[in-house]
């Protein structure tokens, strides 16, 4: 029985799209053997067309993409062109030999093609700026967060401790976490089952501290894992983990293999152990194979997560190819979700009247980028330009599109949106908000963020001077009026960046 619904009117007209473009590119392209072409397949395209839209309205294709899942719709797709195809090659194979199966052929996969790339670009889009929820129970609320007391371990208890911890990880990880924990307490806890369903059975506050031994790199469900050791620790509770970094993986490799065969093995390592499981396209599969294990993760990312999710990195040690991090729960989780990975990300900023809005720009960052303002403030400051010193979260590659603005261009889409304006203060973050004077977040609020802030007329150098470039702007709008002021503006951006070389800081 068909089952009846609204189709999208969007996805209709695509579809439309598709087939007539594809039905008039073939006859005018292909060397066929008639000289009208239109007028001996005008009618067997018309049904061809039908019968299509017919097929694709029972598989449900037309449904709002929001309601499908990328796999489902390519499945719809291709079981509308095998069936569509398969009924007409009969048709001319047995009744209309006159008719070209090479026409046909072509016609079918060229939509199918336009579609199938199509959906794979709206994926792609949905994909790098929605969240995924993960699948775990809310948090009870945290009453009487302290560490419940335990006994101190006997001379027995503490010999298969050590021995347990030096079996996994070696005799100087031991005298290293010896060193800054009191492993006698008898509120450690090793952790040993990568199971997360173990974890959730544990009591809570049962540990000050959960010590991990699997290194992060062969986990799955990461996320997920942090969230309920941060339920389960007290506060100012102690997690500690380990990793290989994609540095110090990156220099294993080169060594470990003679040059020129050494960078070709890097490469391929790189692409199927960090791309490959961060693209939706490949994510599913490579985990079917793989179980997640042996990724490549950034410092950054790393850090990233445990302050996603709660922690903050009070000591870290590289010892042997492992890094190991302690860190401290010092609140709940900012987020409850799990980013799929992509070129194209949303960022929330401050926008007109203090409204959150989300900015898209291009990754220029290591994943989890964003939680790691903080720790890189307070490490390295800012340099000229406003900008984060030393900034680790930034890849190579995002340094090029910065320096451009490539990185930008997306913003665009905020733009015809009407939630930026082309000139105006930039659209901050919530860290970088709070570094600015009480006044000038005030009159930053009253007006919309722009795509060209009034950094690159001023050119200003610190933060003091930024915030002074701004305000002078601002007080410019509200005196001679936000036109004038932002058309005056464009033209000084404009020579600084063709004539003096200014570039994105």
């Amino acid at each position: 029985m068909i089952k009846l619904y609204k189709p999208a009117y969007s996805a209709l007209f695509i579809d439309i799209l598709m087939l007539l473009l594809s039905f008039y590119v073939v006859l005018d392209w292909l060397p066929l053997t008639t000289h009208t072409p239109h007028d001996k397949y005008a009618f067997p395209f018309f049904c061809y067309f039908l019968t299509w839209l017919l097929c694709s309205f029972i598989l449900q294709r037309y449904n709002p993409l929001r309601r499908q899942n990328y796999f489902s719709a390519i499945l719809k797709l291709f079981y509308t062109t095998l069936f569509v195809f398969v009924l007409y090659w009969a048709l001319i194979y047995f009744f209309y030999k006159a008719y070209s199966g090479i026409v046909l052929l072509t016609i079918s996969t060229g939509v199918f093609v336009v579609n199938y790339i199509l959906l794979s670009l709206y994926f792609a889009y949905r994909f790098a700026v929605e969240y995924n929820d993960i699948d775990i129970k809310p948090y009870e609320k945290r009453i009487n967060a302290a560490v419940k007391p335990a006994v101190q371990l006997d001379e027995e208890s503490y010999k298969n401790l050590t021995s347990t911890i030096v079996s996994l990880s070696g005799r100087s990880v031991f005298n290293f976490l010896n060193q800054h924990l009191d492993l006698l307490s008898g509120n450690t806890m090793v952790y040993l089952n990568t199971d997360p369903e173990n974890l959730e059975m544990m009591p809570n506050f049962q540990y000050s501290t959960i010590i991990q031994f699997e290194r992060l790199n062969f986990l799955r469900n990461i996320n997920k894992r942090l969230y309920i050791i941060n339920e389960k620790l007290p506060d100012n509770g102690i997690f500690v983990c380990c990793f290989e970094s994609m540095s110090t993986r990156k220099k294993r490799i080169l060594h470990k293999y003679p040059i020129v065969i050494n960078h070709i093995v890097y490469f391929f390592d790189y692409l199927l152990k960090r791309v490959i499981p961060k693209i939706f396209l490949t994510r599913s599969l490579y985990f079917l194979i793989t179980a997640g294990k042996n990724r490549i993760f950034s410092k950054t990312e790393v850090f990233g997560r445990l302050y996603c999710f709660g922690f903050k990195v009070i000591k870290e040690k590289k010892i042997g190819k492992l890094t190991y991090i302690f860190a401290q729960r010092v609140k709940e989780p900012e987020v409850r979700q799990t980013k799929i990975y992509g070129t194209l990300i949303r960022l929330h900023r401050h926008g007109k009247n203090g409204k959150p809005i989300e900015v898209y720009k291009l990754r220029t960052m290591h994943p989890y980028s964003e939680y790691l303002q903080g720790y890189i403030y307070e490490r390295n400051s800012l340099k000229d330009g406003g900008k984060f010193n030393k900034d680790i979260r930034v890849t190579n590659l995002g340094s090029m599109l910065r320096k451009y603005w490539l990185d930008e261009l997306p913003m665009i889409l905020n733009l015809l949106k009407g939630e930026m304006k082309l000139v105006g203060v930039r659209p901050l973050s919530a860290h970088y908000f709070s570094l600015y004077s009480k006044e000038l977040q005030e009159k930053r609020i009253k007006y919309k963020p722009g795509l060209l802030p009034p950094f690159y007329a001023d050119m200003p150098r610190t933060l003091d001077e930024i915030q002074e470039s701004e305000m002078k702007y601002l007080t410019l709008c509200e005196e001679k009026g936000v036109f004038i002021t932002d058309f005056r503006y464009l033209f000084k951006i404009i020579k600084n960046i063709l004539f003096k070389k200014a570039r994105s800081a």
